[in-house]
Order: structure tokens, then sequence, then C-alpha cells
């Protein structure tokens, strides 16, 4: 099982970066190179604990779906959710916001598991590290749209 923590530090307020973490906003951040879309159960404007939300996209010439249970949220605080995937990797993403002296900080943490010995095996020599760079740039995305809103 791979655990992974990032922390970015966002020169904007609060509730501003809050305003990327509702389904119609993710998109421009989380899995952008993706070109996400996400369909929230009941078409709901907002997230809510026990909430089902389906992501999609195109990586190359292949759709991807990740299919996710809402665990935790806290309007501007924090967002938290269960995920699986079509290729059988399940686990858990979670961000938390706080504000900070310059801004916002943001905590990221990604926790997932391939399955079976050879998925392990590919995560601790692959996977755990294109993963790695991929939330770095999800959050690098964030703070790019969350600093220029706030201009």
């Amino acid at each position: 099982m791979a655990e992974l923590e990032f922390v970015a530090q966002i020169a904007a307020a609060p509730d501003r970066v809050a305003a990327f973490f509702v389904p119609q906003r993710m998109p421009y951040w989380y899995g952008r190179e993706m070109q996400t879309e996400f369909e929230v159960q009941g078409g709901a404007a907002d997230f809510e604990v026990g909430q089902k939300v389906r992501i999609t996209g195109r990586l190359g010439r292949k759709e991807v779906s990740l299919t996710t249970v809402v665990t935790r949220f806290q309007p501007g605080r924090a967002l938290e959710w269960r995920f699986s995937d079509s290729y059988g990797v399940r686990g858990r993403q979670s961000w938390d916001l706080q504000a900070s002296a310059n801004g916002t900080r943001v905590w990221m943490r990604d926790v997932y598991e391939l399955p079976g010995a050879l998925g392990r095996l590919a995560d601790r020599l692959l996977m755990k590290h294109t993963v790695a760079r991929r939330d770095r740039a999800w959050l690098d995305q964030l703070r790019k749209i969350a600093e220029n809103a706030a201009e």
C-alpha cells in the first residue's frame, strides 16, 4: 500500500481556494491532463458525505473511470473520498485546507493499493513515483488557478 502526502502553500484566501473544491470546478485542476469530467450522484452542485461521484477522462486513447464515495466533507475545510477504478486500484484521497499567514495551506493525502503481487511490485518500481508527480502537478495547477482568481 502506498501512502503519499504533500503540502502546498497557496497565496490566496481559504474561501478562494475552497471555491475549486466543488464538482463543477475540480476538473480545472484535478486530472486536467485527462480532460476530466465529474458526474455527481443526483446532479448535486456540492459534495456531501455518502455521495457517489464518477470521474471519467481520457489517458491517451483510453477512457479511464474512477468511482468515488465521499467520506468526509467540510465546506471550505476538507474533502475526502474512497475510490476504486476499472483496473482494480483502490484507495483514499483527501485534502485539508487551513488559513495561513500567506494565504492557504493545502494538505493532500493519497493512499492506494494496486491489486496482486505484480501490482505491488509495479507500484514500488514505477507507479508510486508517477502518482507522486501527478499529485504534485495537480496541486501546482490548483495553486495557479486559485492565485490567478485572487488577482
